[in-house]
């Protein structure tokens, strides 16, 4: 039997750290993994202000971790802060990737959507409807959607953001992947999307927008429809979701 992605390149775009499983994936299933990563990540610039305002974390009702990178580098602040695990502390995850990461963390009950992993679903979450009087904590990167901190302010909440580590574009050479002749794209952020559009000349843009994007979100897809890409699938989320739809796109060619 053919490997399920016999020979078929695959541009993987998340950031360096993340990259490695997804690709080893890809290679299992006969596919050939062309790491881009179109994001930098690195802690945060002021760590001491970091360490600081996390030192107060035992004053707080819920710590909400945005991505496992949010876990990592959070974690790693509370540890150096000297913080420990509050007693009554209530940990909240958007998605299984940072869920996995908590547990690995020593974190055991995580409030985290099952089925939908974005800010959207977490706000859904039973214990997250009545917090009006809580004190939360939302550990992310530089920036990012106000959606789920906005919607906890309303419901009576306070909202603090620790921005535990940060992103920026990368240099990358562009040109030497497009000699590679991909056969598929992946993109798991909106913003690594943009990045990539904007590195592109017009001639790479049509070129680019030609291949197959797998995101594991609609509102990435649906950027990405919006920069003209003519075949964009939002799949189910995390590295499975991706290599599941990957697996099942390169069976339809062979039909």
């Amino acid at each position: 039997m053919a490997p399920l992605l016999a020979g078929l390149k695959i541009i993987v775009t998340r950031p360096r750290e993340q990259a490695v499983p997804l690709a080893r994936r890809i290679e299992q299933a006969g596919g050939v993994p062309l790491l881009f990563p179109l994001l930098d990540i690195a802690a945060a610039p002021n760590q001491a202000e970091l360490n600081q305002q996390v030192s107060r974390l035992g004053s707080f009702d819920l710590a909400v971790f945005i991505s496992p990178n949010a876990v990592n580098y959070g974690m790693a602040a509370i540890r150096a802060a000297g913080a420990g695990m509050p007693p009554g502390l209530k940990f909240a995850a958007v998605g299984q990737g940072s869920a996995r990461a908590l547990r690995e963390q020593g974190v055991a009950q995580i409030i985290a959507p099952t089925d939908r992993f974005d800010s959207e679903a977490l706000l859904a979450q039973p214990e997250l409807q009545q917090v009006r009087g809580w004190r939360v904590m939302i550990f992310r990167g530089n920036g990012g959607r106000e959606l789920l901190g906005d919607t906890l302010k309303a419901r009576g909440a306070e909202v603090e953001y620790a921005s535990c580590y940060q992103r920026s574009k990368p240099q990358l050479d562009l040109a030497g992947l497009m000699k590679e002749q991909a056969d598929a794209l992946t993109v798991t952020s909106s913003e690594a999307l943009g990045y990539l559009w904007e590195m592109a000349d017009a001639q790479a843009q049509q070129k680019l927008s030609a291949l197959p994007l797998f995101a594991p979100h609609e509102r990435i897809a649906e950027a990405a429809r919006a920069l003209g890409w003519r075949y964009a699938v939002a799949t189910s989320g995390g590295d499975e979701g991706l290599l599941a739809a990957l697996i099942a796109w390169a069976s339809s060619r062979k039909r």
